[in-house]
């Protein structure tokens, strides 16, 4: 069951749109559930001026493009930075489990779009996103990132959303 909030933001998403001069730009996709999203920003006084998405995939998937627009917007890029898949999931009021990944896919094309900027203003080639570590201290239980469905010990494939820790998130 999605939250009204989710409703309200893909009933009638913001910032909608593409961006021809856009200073990054960050696009992402998961190929198992078929949603693809694209982030545009102009940044101006190291700020988001401007964000725009294109997301082709499931309600939630736009809701999540949307709320993490809402939420960006106006920030400084260092604020953007510290967004988290977490941050748009409450921002939402919660998705279900199953869709979760979905939040990670927003926050994730955001960070792409952001190193996109700063390769472009450093004149050096834009890096591909590194995998979050999996670290933990064996005390604690592991859980999916995409679906945060507990993942057993040494499993690298979660049974629940098909996400793999070979599969990092690539520009």
């Amino acid at each position: 069951m999605y939250s009204k909030k989710v409703m309200d933001h893909f009933r009638g998403p913001r910032n909608v749109g593409t961006m021809e001069d856009a200073d990054g730009v960050g696009e992402l996709g998961n190929p198992l559930c078929g949603d693809m999203m694209t982030i545009y920003i102009k940044v101006e006084d190291d700020r988001i001026a401007d964000i725009k998405f294109q997301t082709f995939g499931c309600g939630a998937a736009i809701a999540v493009s949307s709320m993490l627009t809402e939420i960006a917007r106006g920030k400084t890029l260092e604020e953007a930075k510290k967004i988290t898949n977490k941050d748009v999931a409450a921002a939402l009021e919660g998705l279900p489990k199953n869709k979760l990944h979905c939040s990670n896919l927003g926050a994730d094309a955001l960070q792409l779009a952001i190193r996109d900027y700063e390769a472009k203003k450093s004149g050096k080639p834009r890096e591909q996103m590194p995998p979050d570590p999996h670290e933990h201290n064996h005390e604690e239980k592991c859980y999916c990132p995409y679906c945060d469905t507990e993942v057993p010990e040494g499993q690298t494939f979660c049974k629940n959303c098909a996400f793999s820790d070979d599969e990092a998130p690539a520009d």
